[in-house]
């Protein structure tokens, strides 16, 4: 029997969020408190803000600044542990951009065409699009597999671009005729990867969205998350025993969804509960399991940003950890494309 194709590499968990501002309980459920839960004695964890993402479309530069020590918050609140996990800043590990460029070579442009987000962001007008925002999953690539990468936490709409991270991984062993790159694995878990927004269940809860009732903000306080909950869209049915009653309810299987995710509990435990009850005495229940859970991020994030000197020592220190890491991979990849080294 031959050995698991990433059994040489060492265990590591990566991911990063976009500092974009405005977090919603959608990327604490979705990703960031599954990051924390990550953290343990199985696989290092390295977590990103990635900046450099942020600027395949324009932005402020002091906006992009707030926004990242904001995003760094979040994670630290959400329960990441600088001292547990690596955490850092994506501009501050230039290997990123470097080992990019690296895979612009290994990938195919039809591979970029195909990718869903650069079609949705770009639009009918994609020829005014950046180069950056075109070749965007090749920097998530280099995201991954600069650390060598065995996992990624990743939401349903990622799929696509760590599918192409595993094809520039599985082109670039090939090419050289090495096993250099681990083919990353999607960690896809939980009851509420795909947080649906409050006022459609057809839609992702988004910051974009021009309702704020739409969302919970991680910086919302508990009058607020109370008042998102109790005029939440539902329906007039009571809830039903198991998950297979709420197949047509996709507003009704949403906050169940974040019922389960909130409490640590399944979908079915909570109908269980909840069973031939109408939404007059589900909402009060979750809004109180909302704010109980929420409302410690909240202030948590809030003391962290008054203090940004902090934030940027954290992320300082992280991206010197990080560097140990991605410097040596980054050397290594360039030895095996006949690249001469870098002077050191």
């Amino acid at each position: 029997m031959s050995e698991p194709i990433n059994s040489t590499f060492r265990p590591r968990i990566f991911s990063g969020i976009q500092p974009s501002g405005g977090l919603t309980l959608g990327n604490y459920l979705g990703a960031l408190k599954r990051f924390a839960a990550l953290q343990g004695d199985q696989a290092e964890t390295a977590y990103c803000v990635v900046n450099l993402h942020a600027i395949t479309v324009w932005q402020d530069p002091q906006i992009l600044q707030s926004r990242t020590r904001e995003a760094a918050a979040a994670f630290m609140a959400a329960g990441v542990d600088p001292a547990r996990s690596i955490l850092f800043n994506q501009s501050q590990v230039s290997a990123h951009a470097e080992m990019s460029w690296l895979f612009n070579t290994v990938a195919r442009v039809g591979w970029m065409y195909r990718m869903t987000q650069f079609k949705d962001k770009a639009g009918k007008n994609s020829e005014n699009a950046s180069l950056g925002l075109l070749a965007y999953p090749a920097l998530m690539a280099a995201d991954i597999l600069t650390y060598q990468a065995t996992a990624v936490p990743v939401g349903e709409d990622q799929k696509q671009h760590l599918e192409l991270t595993r094809d520039i991984a599985a082109k670039f062993n090939h090419d050289y005729g090495v096993n250099h790159f681990p083919i990353t694995e999607p960690l896809i878990e939980g009851v509420a990867t795909r947080v649906m927004s409050l006022r459609d269940g057809s839609k992702k809860m988004s910051k974009s969205d021009p309702s704020d009732a739409s969302r919970i903000n991680l910086t919302d306080d508990s009058d607020a998350i109370a008042q998102k909950i109790r005029k939440a869209r539902t329906d007039a049915d009571p809830l039903p025993g198991q998950m297979e009653g709420l197949k047509d309810r996709p507003e009704a299987r949403n906050l169940v969804n974040i019922y389960a995710a909130l409490a640590d509990e399944t979908p079915d435990q909570v109908l269980a509960r909840f069973e031939g009850q109408g939404f007059g005495a589900f909402k009060p229940a979750l809004a109180e399991v909302a704010v109980e859970a929420m409302a410690p991020i909240t202030r948590k994030m809030s003391e962290y940003m008054a203090d940004p000197a902090q934030i940027d020592a954290v992320l300082a220190d992280g991206a010197e950890r990080a560097d140990a890491i991605a410097t040596p991979i980054l050397e290594r990849t360039k030895d095996i494309m006949g690249l001469l080294r870098t002077r050191r």
